[in-house]
């Protein structure tokens, strides 16, 4: 056992400790006959690199990992990288063109190859980064959603799911990210508030010798070229594709252009005047263009109405040749060109302010174009049922539960999902095309023949064309709890039996119907069974000033430089004291400051008792109740982190802890116990200190892993191989609450001598006298005795006027001070409280006079102010008395 240094220093002790546990493969787990605890980490993006949330998020999955294997359990978690196709896509194609390549020059294999080199330049380096804040995960099973068990089990489902005819290709319209040039989910596009412009467009008339107003409500406009109707766009470079105009039948506004056609502005084209119901009267003008290929209700008129829909936008964003005008040029230049175009021809009737909301994709934050494409679905329907029946009969336990309703929202009435996506890297579609037309799916080229011939028996291997397409990202992350046990393709196989479903999910809000609700389908769809029994919604990390942390705001610190300023076990403190469940967090340094503060604490705790020398003497009265009060204290705390663990109320667990350590251990107790100066201290107690220092330092463990190991591996000599991370954690006996309640009054006993000392400027070193008008009955008076330095304790019937008294309840404690006092100031102090006193008790009073407060009032309420009118009752009787000896 080496020598314990004199101060703790972090970086002397993590790496250490970490090395230790890799070199003994403390975090491995197997299938045996335990209990298993199974957490499944969600898988940050492969190129990414520690942030804020993951340090939150990694954080408590490790106490949960830790505790768990504390309790006995077979404690896995289990990590993994994620894909990532749309993000890490994006990054290979600037580096790319930072070399003058573009991804368009390349082939898809010369692509990927590319991709690939950047995976492995790049990948992994966030999970190297956990290890450095302590997380256990079992590294040998690290997975990654592209390695062959995971690709093999995506395509598998793919398949499955095509087969069982839950998944189509169909045109639709989707949303459209013009810079990563591929569709997105409806859970991908995120809605902002914009400032926009509302512009209204002038569309002339054909039938210009048949226009009569019809009814008396009609409005129509007409300017020296004759009458035109007036249609309000936030959208004015849409108008080449639009064909058509509509009205509601019920509008009366707009009666007179029933039956007619109008000519697009610019564009010259005749468009007819449809009638529906869909049309808000109330918006613009009630005119609406129609552009079937560009808004999805536009489309929906346009199928009902059979028009033709013309797509006026390339991939990229720019108008078509298809367009007729602007070909070439960005959707936003043209809007702005467009207006002025616009208003030189005479076909702007205005243009107002407009607040509207725009869909933004999520990943590359720009504004979504609706797009009609040819894409992959998924039905949602019937897989959403189970999976919101799960949630709502209590199967699967959200925490807080507040988040059900969110659940809820996003689970009825949902939409079949789109996954496929027109990128390179990800997971190719297994759907291969004949050369005369048609196609088969198949999770092999080879499977995919056989297919084929039965179609067309000439078919060739060569002649089959994949589908350049790769599926959305999140279609193996929903797999993910299953398919790390390879249970998607060998579904019966040990491991997928032993481990799902796994235990604990801990993850954010903001993927609760991206990847939480998606899982929950898959693993009832594949398994039969819910994925998890438990889901953990982290809050946010904000700054202190409650802003979401970014690097434009500069409010968000390097975890890695936290860790090297205040260890890990001093941030992972920090940020647990301010993390309660779904909750957002207000970090600030401080809290790591408070962490650091506190190893030291523990530190300086442990080398005060490794220092004291035993002797073979018989333990005083003080250590024999003190480690017997402590024993009650320590089970109490117990039971109360027990609980609160079983309630995911991890932060108010540490904070049990935290006071269980600063305020009755190191306060109390060691201060009890503690020999006087150079003298020895009895084997007993000392035994019993070091006993309850290592039950201390597993309750502490899972919230600080480093320096509980190494503190743990100093208490005692340790085997090779031993850990602090498997031994046990101790189970709460009963609980003595009358001791407890009885050392209580000895601490406030205690307190008021301290004050009396305070007060009347007497030193400490000096020793006093205590007297209690009445009967001593407390058993921890030789405690009382040591921490007041008192001489004795006596018992008195009359009060002494130059004593100093206070009151604990409602009894009364005299500290005679013999002269050593100024009756003066004594008496006005007094004379202060006592006038405090007195109108206390009136406000009580007052509550209990009321009728109506003690008729309805719960009965424990009105017992409290009753207790607060005797104890106020008391303590005025005791200071009249006080004053009138001290004025004889």
């Amino acid at each position: 056992m080496n020598t314990l240094a004199t101060k703790y220093d972090p970086k002397e002790v993590e790496d250490k400790w970490y090395k230790y546990w890799m070199d003994h493969h403390l975090f491995r787990s197997v299938p045996d006959e335990r209990e298993p605890y199974t957490i499944v980490i969600p898988p940050p993006n492969v190129t990414g690199v520690l942030h804020m949330g993951h340090m939150l998020n990694e954080t408590i999955q490790d106490i949960l990992i830790r505790h768990a294997r504390m309790e006995g359990k077979n404690a896995l978690w289990v990590p993994g990288t994620d894909h990532a196709s749309i993000a890490t896509e994006a990054k290979v194609v600037n580096r790319l063109a930072q070399q003058g390549i573009k991804k368009t020059d390349l082939s898809r294999d010369e692509f990927l190859k590319h991709a690939w080199d950047w995976t492995h330049e790049h990948g992994g380096i966030i999970l190297k980064q956990l290890r450095k804040l302590g997380a256990s995960c079992d590294w040998d099973r690290t997975a990654f959603t592209m390695d062959e068990v995971r690709s093999r089990s995506v395509i598998k489902v793919f398949c499955d799911l095509y087969n069982k005819g839950l998944i189509y290709r169909g045109v639709r319209m989707v949303n459209w990210d013009p810079k990563a040039l591929t569709a997105l989910s409806d859970e991908e596009v995120v809605y902002k508030d914009e400032h926009s412009k509302l512009y209204y467009l002038k569309y002339r008339v054909v039938e210009q010798n048949d226009v009569a107003k019809k009814d008396e409500g009609n409005i129509l406009h007409r300017d020296d070229k004759g009458y035109y109707a007036v249609v309000a766009t936030t959208r004015p470079e849409t108008i080449m594709g639009d064909t058509a105009m509509c009205i509601n039948p019920n509008d009366v506004k707009n009666t007179w252009l029933k039956g007619k056609h109008v000519i697009v502005p610019l564009v010259g084209r005749e468009i007819p005047v449809i009638e529906d119901d869909y049309v808000d009267i109330d918006f613009g003008t009630g005119c609406l263009k129609v552009t079937p290929a560009h808004d999805p209700n536009d489309h929906m008129l346009g199928d009902k109405y059979n028009l033709e829909s013309i797509d006026i936008f390339n991939d990229n964003g720019t108008l078509s040749e298809a367009a007729g005008l602007y070909v070439g040029m960005d959707r936003f230049d043209v809007r702005r060109q467009i207006e002025k175009d616009l208003a030189s021809a005479g076909l702007l009737e205005k243009v107002e302010a407009y607040d509207n909301k725009v869909g933004f994709s999520e990943r590359t934050n720009v504004p979504i174009e609706p797009k009609l494409s040819m894409q992959w679905f998924l039905k949602m329907s019937d897989l959403t049922k189970p999976a919101l029946a799960a949630v709502e009969n209590g199967d699967i336990n959200f925490v807080p539960k507040k988040y059900i309703n969110t659940y809820r929202h996003w689970m009825t009435d949902t939409k079949d999902w789109c996954i496929s996506r027109q990128l390179w890297w990800g997971h190719r579609i297994p759907a291969y095309f004949l050369p005369k037309g048609g196609y088969v799916v198949a999770e092999t080229k080879e499977e995919a023949l056989k297919l084929a011939q039965a179609k067309d028996p000439d078919v060739t291997l060569d002649g089959l064309r994949q589908d350049e397409d790769c599926l959305d990202t999140w279609f193996s992350s929903w797999l993910w709890p299953i398919s790390l046990f390879d249970g998607i393709c060998h579904p019966d196989n040990p491991e997928i039996k032993y481990y799902y479903p796994t235990s604990d999910l801990v993850t954010g809000p903001d993927i609760i119907f991206f990847w939480v609700a998606r899982m929950i389908m898959a693993g009832y769809e594949y398994m039969g069974d819910k994925p998890f029994k438990n889901v953990y919604f982290t809050g946010i990390v904000r700054d202190k000033l409650g802003r979401k942390m970014s690097k434009s705001l500069g409010n968000s610190p390097d975890p890695l430089e936290l860790i090297d300023r205040y260890g890990a076990d001093g941030v992972r403190m920090g940020m647990m004291l301010a993390a309660p469940a779904g909750n957002d967090i207000l970090y600030d340094d401080s809290l790591c400051e408070q962490g650091r503060n506190f190893n030291n604490k523990i530190w300086n705790a442990f080398r005060l008792v490794k220092g004291w020398q035993a002797a073979d003497i018989e333990q005083p009265e003080h250590s024999k109740i003190a480690v017997q009060w402590f024993q009650n204290v320590l089970d109490s705390t117990l039971a109360e982190v027990e609980d609160l663990f079983s309630k995911f109320r991890l932060n108010e667990a540490l904070m049990a802890v935290y006071r269980l350590f600063w305020e009755e251990f190191s306060a109390w107790y060691l201060e009890i116990v503690k020999p006087a100066y150079q003298q020895p201290v009895d084997r007993a107690t000392l035994e019993a200190t070091l006993r309850f220092f290592d039950i201390l330092l597993r309750l502490l463990h899972p919230f600080m892993p480093f320096i509980t190991e190494e503190l743990w591996q100093h208490i005692t000599e340790r085997h090779d191989g031993e850990s602090i991370m498997l031994a046990q954690l101790p189970k709460g006996g009963k609980v003595d609450r009358k001791l407890l309640d009885e050392m209580n009054e000895a601490k406030e006993i205690i307190s008021g001598v301290r004050s009396v000392r305070l007060s009347k400027n007497v030193p400490n070193k000096s020793a006093l006298k205590l007297l209690v008008v009445g009967k001593w009955t407390n058993p921890f008076k030789t405690v009382v005795e040591k921490l007041a330095n008192l001489e004795s304790i006596g018992e008195t019937a009359t009060k002494d006027a130059t004593a100093a008294s206070f009151m604990v309840s409602t009894t009364e404690y005299e500290v005679p001070l013999e002269g050593n006092i100024d009756v003066a100031q004594e008496l006005k102090k007094l004379e202060a409280e006592l006038e405090y006193q007195q109108g206390f008790l009136k406000s009580v009073e007052k509550k209990l006079s009321n009728e109506k407060f003690v008729a309805h009032a719960p009965e424990a309420v009105v017992n409290n102010e009753r207790k607060k009118q005797a104890d106020a009752l008391s303590k005025i009787k005791t200071l009249q008395e006080s004053i009138d000896a001290l004025k004889k």
